[in-house]
């Protein structure tokens, strides 16, 4: 008799999602069964149960989604020899070939084959999920596992800030969702000048404040590109990351951006971008595009300033569900009313405790 779980499924194209029994996932050779103890909600998460226009011509149906987690591998493949039964573990959701040229010239995260974990395969809001072995990131047993599922959002934070020079620079972060306000403080953690966070949702804005953010810019309430100026000595940010994805903070972005500036674009636009491109010419702008992680370089940068202690995300945890209350999770992420969600699958409770746990140490408010 065939073992099923419960997964939350993309089942239609359209928006919302359903939790349902599905088949436990059948191990390959080179794959292991990770038991889902904790998972997160990603900004593409809610591309996808909002199902947008990225959503439909990227995503698979019916399809488990989900691909922030950490868990425990509950069983290996016949040809896996660097993971055990036991280990603690997340994943790489980047499902690469290794054969085609950006593989095999350090720039597997672009392969032109790539599958990814939650979105073209299935991913890891359920019970069970499997990941291939090579894709495995271990962890430290002494990591909570509300903690360990954020090592992905934090690798595409880690990515974007340090695609380029930073230390001692200005700063611009446009977008202060989640992996925005990660961005803030590994900027900080890494050197950064002063940091200025824009966003139009007051309770993102008091997040950045926490983050480590020197300026916090309303661009509800005020121009962007003006404010940008107004805290910089007239020279516009050196750096700018792009977490949004809305087109016209897209094109304020470039605007306050200062001559030479480097402008590190993550947010997935909402639609056409129509951008000055004299501007970017004439200003001598760095444009650099960012997807996920540097295979597996990205991974060791984060697990180092983690693991280092340089790194506090103690405030970014600010609420945990169980899967069968998914609706209340999207509903505070998509009105922009949290920090990060966590789903954690092995308890019915609501957490608000805090957890100290060897040098990892946050609180869920």
């Amino acid at each position: 008799m065939e073992k099923t779980m419960l997964g939350l499924v993309k089942e239609k194209r359209q928006p919302g999602a359903v939790l349902k029994e599905v088949p436990v996932p059948q191990v390959g050779d080179d794959e292991v069964l990770v038991r889902v103890k904790a998972s997160s909600i990603c900004g593409t998460d809610v591309h996808i149960y909002n199902w947008d226009a990225w959503a439909e011509k990227t995503v698979v149906t019916p399809n488990v989604f989900g691909h922030e987690f950490a868990g425990v591998v509950e069983a290996v493949g016949s040809q896996v020899a660097n993971v055990n039964i036991g280990d603690h573990v997340s994943a790489e959701g980047h499902i690469v070939c290794g054969r085609c040229k950006p593989c095999r010239t350090g720039n597997s995260h672009v392969c032109l084959q790539t599958r990814s974990f939650g979105i073209t395969v299935p991913g890891c809001f359920a019970t069970y999920a499997v990941v291939k072995a090579s894709n495995v990131i271990h962890n430290r047993k002494d990591m909570p596992f509300e903690l360990a599922c954020l090592q992905d959002p934090l690798g595409n934070a880690v990515q974007t800030v340090l695609s380029g020079d930073i230390v001692g620079k200005s700063v611009a972060v446009i977008g202060s969702g989640l992996i925005g306000l990660m961005s803030i403080a590994v900027a900080k953690a890494c050197g950064a000048g002063k940091v200025i966070a824009a966003d139009i949702h007051p309770y993102r804005l008091d997040m950045a404040r926490k983050m480590g953010a020197d300026v916090l810019v309303n661009s509800a309430a005020e121009k962007l590109s003006a404010a940008i100026y107004d805290h910089t000595d007239g020279e516009g940010a050196e750096v700018v990351l792009e977490m949004s994805g809305n087109p016209n903070a897209i094109r304020e972005g470039f605007a306050g951006a200062a001559h030479s500036a480097r402008v590190s674009l993550l947010g997935i636009p909402m639609g056409d971008v129509l951008l000055d491109m004299e501007q970017i010419i004439f200003k001598g702008i760095r444009v650099e595009g960012i997807t996920g992680r540097r295979m597996y370089e990205t991974w060791y940068q984060a697990k180092g300033l983690l693991e280092g202690g340089v790194l506090n995300l103690s405030p970014l945890v600010t609420h945990t569900f169980t899967l069968d209350r998914y609706e209340e999770a999207f509903d505070l992420m998509i009105g922009g009313r949290c920090g990060k969600v966590v789903f954690l699958h092995e308890t019915m409770e609501h957490s608000s405790t805090e957890l100290h746990c060897g040098k990892y140490a946050y609180q869920t408010v």
